[in-house]
């Protein structure tokens, strides 16, 4: 009787405590979404903002502290919108009869909290509501007009047309390759034609231009010529009037009456009237808008040899002009470090010391230099600062330490500064967040960055397109209009890690701190606002770790820490509780505290090059886990309950021992339980230790359809069949790394009929039988690397007809005959290795063959006897290694008597590598001309 009665009392408790929580849930999710309605009203706001400083310079500083206010507030409310996510994501993962009940009756208070910050959300969002027409701003997606948008008069680009000949350094090269483009190119060609001078802001393209315009040559074979600068904002009727009028001046005529009274129609059809029959050259300079060609290319007849020269920063606005006439595309170029230098001594020297740099101070202004980077404009303006100091060595060090905070207030980096701006500030505002990355970054892996983009929220989905493919679009995008340099390509030319110029970084890390957008964490700066939602650690002492108490932080990064305190790891959950982004890469911890698990919002976490072995069972709470990378960490066993992660998407892991020689077993993945089927969302697995997880594995790979990169390590021989029943499931699979448990484990992979065929890089690490037959059927194939396979017969004349191969590799046993020959096909290699080959006596190189090779490796391969002549016909053959070949090889090589040196004089980069020590990957490597050799 008594157990019923309580029954009876706690269920009728639970009711209430249900009844109630749903009643207050409802209101809280429904004033919630109200004001995150709110929030993209305010954000709408803050675009239009952004892009009335990017017009009109600095901001009057009443206006600029409330913008600031504004974004604040806006950061407010994400907050109290994540922490009632948060609130929802925790009730989730308590499932228990007793947890629910306590959880729901703690939970009065906190749905009370969220309630009252409802109320001072909406309070702020009237008070931003009152105040939105006081200054000003019109909302552009109320599809309000904006104020017509005009450079102002202190344009720091104007200079660039009035800089003398003799003060202009290291453009002979392109400035006679565009005079011939433009003169002798109109003797050949009688049809209109576009020349567009691509660069960064900064680069001298105005200058450049400028001075091919001014040439005598230019201006004595042409008729008629009009300079137009056209920048940010325009009137196409201005930019006509504007034209007509100039050239009418350059042939020192009237202008024809009416001009100024005329609408577009009437002006093109002068300017065309004016044109007939004329050769014409017209330069616009500083054009940004994608569409300008084709609001002015009807004034510009086609009839005759016209030549219109543009400036840009942006490669659109050049392409978009390839649709109606020829178009040669100038990539401006840095200067290089000895003009760099030759610049930099004519500023900082120019009125004493005859150009020539002190002899004290020499160290110190090539690094100067250096930073630069081949800018001109920094380096005219960095020099021209230095002028005006004296030519002590102590001042100028304490001018370069304190330079990224000179470039916001110093009158002599100021042009600078707002020439460098101009590019963020053109932003859509979608890509402003994804550029502010870059103040983090000094330089990043591109596949990183994109993952850190999604984490963050920055990439909005599209129809029929992934959130990565969106991603690139965006990196794409920032490329193209100069703003992101891409500092290393994969073999198929896409961008593999990116970066911006060093003063731009600098420029866009204050920004972000400007904005509490990011805060670098230092031993030079450590007070940060209470908002801050990004916080980069860098090289900070211990004890400043210990003291940050910071809930609003979205994102963690960290750089060249040298020790880390677990006092900082053990107050994540608490002071961290919203985070999105832990990047731990390369931090030196061992462990992850136990309850990581408490993150729920956490998107994105790395543990990449760090000590830590184990992962916490709590792992399995980051039910919004979308990154995990594992890569060069020690973790080996992953806990069962990441198959709670669905919405994990990319998941790497793999170890390498650099302290052994490479082998089957150099390399090792993951240990994985039963259930990785469940995670339905992943488009990158590797690597995974095929034998732990045995047949069951393989099956379950096969409901995996989104995968896009799969690696599997010590697959057993009889498993080869239900892979690749997995394999022909994965239509969208574009990376496959396959390898066996031993060298005496056959790797079969034979029955894949119908292979996806997406394949673009693919490689096999086990004894092959014989090639399998669907390899030639991978059309879309860039990148084959096959290791320890033991073919027999010749694979090439199965291979030599891919169409789209980059990248050929057999390596480590992979092919045990004695003659590999060429005899044709290859029409796209750039990269063929050669590696370990220890039976190959002879390689043959057909004339034709591999008409594209840029890089050949070869050995060790001591049957080898001497240099195959063959690769005299690779005549755009760039660099030819030889790894621990005999000595003879470079002996008949000598550029002085060798037998041989007419196979190899042609080729730029000719090395000899030597296994230096017992280390895997370390050599010695010595050109053809070094005497040590």
């Amino acid at each position: 009787m008594a157990e019923s009665v309580v029954c009876f009392v706690i269920e009728k408790l639970v009711s209430l405590l249900i009844s109630t929580e749903a009643k207050l849930s409802r209101d809280v999710r429904k004033e919630v979404g109200c004001i995150r309605d709110e929030l993209e009203s305010i954000r709408s706001f803050l675009k239009d903002a952004d892009a009335k400083e990017a017009v009109e310079g600095e901001m009057d500083d009443s206006i600029k502290t409330w913008v600031r206010q504004v974004r604040e507030a806006a950061y407010y409310i994400e907050d109290a919108i994540d922490e009632y996510l948060l609130c929802i994501t925790r009730h989730h993962q308590d499932r228990g009869f007793l947890h629910k009940i306590t959880w729901l009756v703690k939970k009065m208070k906190p749905q009370d909290e969220i309630a009252s910050k409802v109320e001072a959300m909406k309070t702020l969002v009237s008070e931003i509501k009152a105040r939105h027409e006081r200054y000003g701003f019109n909302s552009s997606e109320q599809g309000q007009g904006r104020r017509e948008m005009t450079v102002p008069w202190h344009d720091p680009r104007v200079a660039s047309l009035f800089i003398e000949e003799a003060e202009v350094v290291g453009v002979e090269s392109a400035r006679d390759e565009l005079i011939n483009w433009l003169v002798e190119g109109a003797s050949k060609h009688e049809r209109r034609e576009v020349i567009s001078v691509l660069g960064m802001g900064g680069l001298g393209k105005t200058t450049l231009a400028k001075k091919v315009y001014d040439n005598q040559k230019v201006m004595a074979h042409f008729d008629c010529c009009a300079w137009i600068t056209v920048s940010q904002s325009y009137h196409v009727e201005d930019l006509l009037r504007m034209m007509i009028r100039q050239f009418c001046k350059s042939r020192k005529e009237y202008i024809p009456e009416g001009t100024d009274q005329m609408d577009q129609e009437s002006l093109i059809v002068k300017s065309r009237e004016y044109l007939r029959q004329k050769r014409y050259v017209v330069v616009f300079d500083d054009v940004w808008k994608v569409d300008f060609w084709g609001a002015i290319e009807h004034a510009l007849p086609d009839d005759n040899a016209g030549r219109i020269m543009i400036t840009t920063r942006i490669k659109d606005v050049a392409d978009f002009c390839k649709k109606s006439c020829f178009v040669h595309v100038h990539h401006l170029q840095p200067l290089p470090p000895n003009k760099a230098w030759e610049l930099f001594c004519r500023k900082a020297f120019q009125f004493e010391l005859e150009g020539i740099c002190p002899e004290e101070l020499e160290e110190l202004s090539l690094e100067i230099v250096r930073k630069c980077e081949g800018l001109p404009l920094a380096i005219v303006s960095v020099g021209g600062l230095l002028s005006t100091k004296d030519k002590i060595l102590s001042g100028w060090q304490k001018l370069y330490s304190i330079l990224s905070s000179e470039l916001e207030s110093n009158p002599h980096l100021t042009s600078l500064t707002r020439i460098l701006s101009f590019s963020y500030h053109h932003l859509p505002y979608y890509l402003k967040s994804c550029a502010l990355y870059f103040g983090i970054f000094p330089s990043i892996s591109c596949i990183r960055l994109i993952q850190l983009w999604i984490a963050e929220g920055f990439v909005k989905s599209k129809k029929g397109k992934t959130l990565e493919e969106v991603g690139e679009e965006y990196l794409t995008e920032l490329i193209h209009r100069s703003l992101v340099q891409v500092s290393r390509v994969c073999i198929d030319g896409k961008a593999r890690s990116c970066r911006v110029h060093d003063l731009l970084r600098e420029v866009l890390l204050r920004k972000g701190m400007e904005s509490s957008f990011c805060h670098m964490l230092s031993e030079h700066e450590s007070n940060f606002t209470p908002i801050t939602r990004r916080l980069s650690i860098d090289s900070s002492p211990s004890d400043a770790l210990v003291s940050i108490q910071q809930s609003h932080i979205r994102s963690v990064f960290t750089f060249n820490q040298e020790e880390w305190p677990e006092s900082f790891l053990n107050t994540l959950n608490g002071n961290f509780k919203l985070l999105k982004v832990l990047d731990f890469e390369d931090v030196p911890i061992n462990q992850l505290p136990k309850y990581v698990g408490d993150l729920y919002l956490l998107k994105y976490l790395s543990l990449r090059h760090t000590k830590v072995k184990f992962l916490p069972e709590s792992i399995g709470n980051l039910q919004n886990l979308e990154t995990l990378d594992l890569r060069h960490c020690l973790v080996y066993e992953i806990p069962a309950k990441i198959n709670k992660l669905h919405k994990l998407r990319h998941f790497s892991a793999h170890y390498c021992d650099y302290s052994t020689n490479f082998s089957m077993t150099y390399e090792r993945g993951v240990k994985i339980h039963d259930g990785i089927g469940c995670l339905q969302a992943l488009q990158k697995l590797y690597h995974v230790e095929a034998n732990h997880g045995g047949i069951n594995l393989i099956k379950a790979l096969g409901k995996l359809r989104q995968l896009r990169r799969l690696g599997l390590k010590n697959l057993k021989s009889e498993d080869g069949g239900a892979l690749c029943a997995s394999i022909e499931k994965m239509n969208h699979l574009e990376s496959l790394e396959v390898s066996t448990l031993s060298e005496d484990e056959v790797l079969d992979l034979q029955s894949l009929s119908t292979p996806p065929k997406f394949i673009r890089f693919l490689y096999l690490k086990g004894p092959l039988e014989q090639l399998p037959s669907w390899i030639p059927q991978l059309q879309q194939l860039v990148k084959l690397r096959i290791f320890w396979s033991r073919l027999r017969d010749s694979p090439l004349k199965a291979l030599q007809n891919l169409p789209h191969l980059l990248e050929l590799g057999f390596s480590y046993k992979a092919y045990d005959g004695v003659q590999l020959h060429f005899e044709g096909g290859f029409e796209k290699l750039r990269v063929l290795k050669l590696k370990d080959l220890k039976g190959l006596s002879s390689l043959i190189i057909d004339n034709g063959v591999m008409p594209d090779l840029q890089e050949l490796q070869i050995g060790p391969s001591p049957q080898l006897k001497e240099v195959p002549s063959g690769i005299h016909h690779l005549r755009n053959l760039t660099t030819l290694r030889f790894v621990d070949m005999p000595k003879e090889f470079p002996r008949n090589m000598d550029p002085n008597d060798g037998q041989h040196y007419w196979v190899v004089e042609h080729i730029k980069y000719v090395l000899f590598s030597y296994k230096f020590g017992p280390r895997c990957g370390v050599f010695e490597t010595h050109t053809l001309r070094d005497s040590s050799l």
